[in-house]
């Protein structure tokens, strides 16, 4: 049973709820776009797969300096509007922009222009990317103080943000739908408009409705020289990177996110070549199904995993979330079946709680962290919090989709032979699709076994916080 209840004054409104959760579907779809529509790289040129998995994977190592470093902007930003809103609205303007100039590809240049031309774009997308995603997470653990209701945010705006998941399996079908374009490299242009667009509209409804709970702080503290801001920037990053618990949280994220997505650009390649023998079309669609059908199962896991922590605690969901969807995994094995394809659609509502269970429980936990935090340092950075721990996130997605190209080369894999793929590649795509992520969630369980931040701990955090700052808890 719970120690407390939530008072009603640390309750955030449902609109306001709605509002963060916007900001949820603009980062999951730029996320899942970028990442799922790289195939046409593969599928629509004939581009390496190895090549592709560069592309996704390089522009990541530009993110261990600009995400912390955004984080740290944000945490330090003065304006009328708050420390987080100017940046969110800006962020999500610029990326929406760049997203649509990305995908304009060069493709009477060749294949060599069309690397760099998406190489370097890549670099501008994730930079304006993590511009809107850095604030918007730090905004998130600022919204409200109380253990339960931090659950309960975060389960809404994962719900909302699990929408993108409905759409985004079917991004495969509509580049390749032939009544609609002469091409895939000619669907991924027009679709990326329609992205963007989504994108500018609900990415800046944060910025608009939100109000910020420690903009007050951020106007009172004194101004500091650059050397100042140096040193400040890299106390905060080596202090935050000292955090134990948040350590766990990260290892924990990469594993289970790292492991979904090499698998989710894996799986495509299992159902169009091993269930369907190569059928592109029959297989995108049967792609859409699994992805709509896990994305819509993700609803029903939200709600869960956001009752289910409020019971038992944030750390047993997690175990209990991770754990069916280890279970879910497994059973590819058996439900990949070229004489059932309609059975392929039986994991996938156990994979949901891999991902459900994940995004909405440990962005909660990190909200705990950051309290900690300040009872340790007397400073509140959320910005720097969030900006590792999404960081983590994107070098998870870039590790998988570089992993998975190479892995796809592993297996045997050739495009050139279309369904006529060897046996022993079908076996090892097939071994991969489903070892990989039950080996990851696996290893996410034993890294967050330890992690010491319960419902009592935070409970006391924050009332110490509260007296210290002169307010009743």
């Amino acid at each position: 049973m719970s120690r407390h209840a939530t008072a009603p004054e640390d309750r955030v409104p449902l609109a306001h709820k709605v509002a963060y959760g916007a900001g949820a579907f603009v980062n999951n779809t730029l996320a899942a776009a970028i990442g799922g529509m790289s195939i046409v790289l593969n599928l629509g040129l004939g581009m390496n797969p190895a090549w592709v998995g560069l592309l996704g994977a390089i522009p990541r190592l530009t993110d261990a300096f600009t995400d912390p470093l955004v984080g740290y902007l944000s945490d330090n930003t003065r304006s009328r509007w708050g420390r987080r809103r100017p940046w969110i609205a800006g962020g999500a303007i610029t990326v929406g922009l760049i997203y649509i100039l990305l995908w304009q590809l060069p493709v009477a240049a060749g294949n060599t222009v069309v690397f760099w031309w998406f190489l370097v774009g890549s670099m501008l997308f994730y930079l304006a990317y993590t511009a809107f995603a850095t604030p918007w997470v730090a905004l998130g653990y600022e919204l409200t103080p109380d253990y339960h209701e931090r659950t309960r945010l975060m389960g809404v705006q994962n719900f909302i943000g699990q929408l993108a998941y409905v759409v985004a399996p079917w991004f495969l079908w509509i580049m390749t739908n032939e009544a609609w374009f002469d091409d895939q490299v000619e669907g991924a242009a027009a679709l990326a408009v329609v992205i963007a667009v989504v994108a500018i509209a609900l990415g800046i409804l944060p910025a608009v409705f939100l109000r910020e709970r420690f903009v007050d702080s951020a106007d009172e503290a004194p101004k500091k020289t650059l050397t100042e801001t140096g040193v400040d920037f890299w106390t905060g990053l080596i202090t935050t990177l000292k955090s134990v618990p948040f350590l766990q949280l990260c290892a924990a994220t990469f594993l289970v996110f790292n492991g979904f997505i090499l698998i989710s650009a894996f799986q495509s390649y299992v159902i169009i070549y091993y269930v369907f023998g190569g059928d592109q079309a029959r297989g995108a669609e049967f792609v859409g199904w699994s992805g709509s059908v896990g994305a819509a199962s993700t609803f029903a896991v939200i709600a869960i995993v956001t009752w289910l922590g409020t019971k038992i605690g944030k750390r047993r969901a997690f175990f209990v979330s991770t754990g069916l969807s280890i279970v879910g995994y497994l059973l590819k094995w058996f439900c990949y079946d070229p004489s059932m394809p309609w059975l392929l659609l039986v994991p996938a509502p156990l994979m949901a709680f891999g991902l459900g269970g994940l995004f909405t429980l440990v962005p909660s936990m990190v909200a705990d962290v950051v309290d900690q935090d300040e009872l340790e340092t007397h400073q509140r950075r959320e910005g720097m919090y969030g900006s590792i721990f999404w960081w983590v996130v994107k070098l998870g997605m870039s590790v998988a989709i570089a992993g998975g190209g190479f892995l796809l080369n592993w297996t045997g894999f050739d495009v050139a032979l279309e369904g006529a793929q060897t046996a022993d590649a079908i076996y090892w795509m097939r071994v991969c699709d489903v070892v990989v992520p039950a080996v990851t969630s696996a290893l996410a369980i034993v890294a967050i076994a330890s992690y010491g931040i319960t419902e009592e701990v935070a409970q006391t955090t924050r009332e110490t916080l509260e007296a210290r700052r002169g307010k009743t808890a």
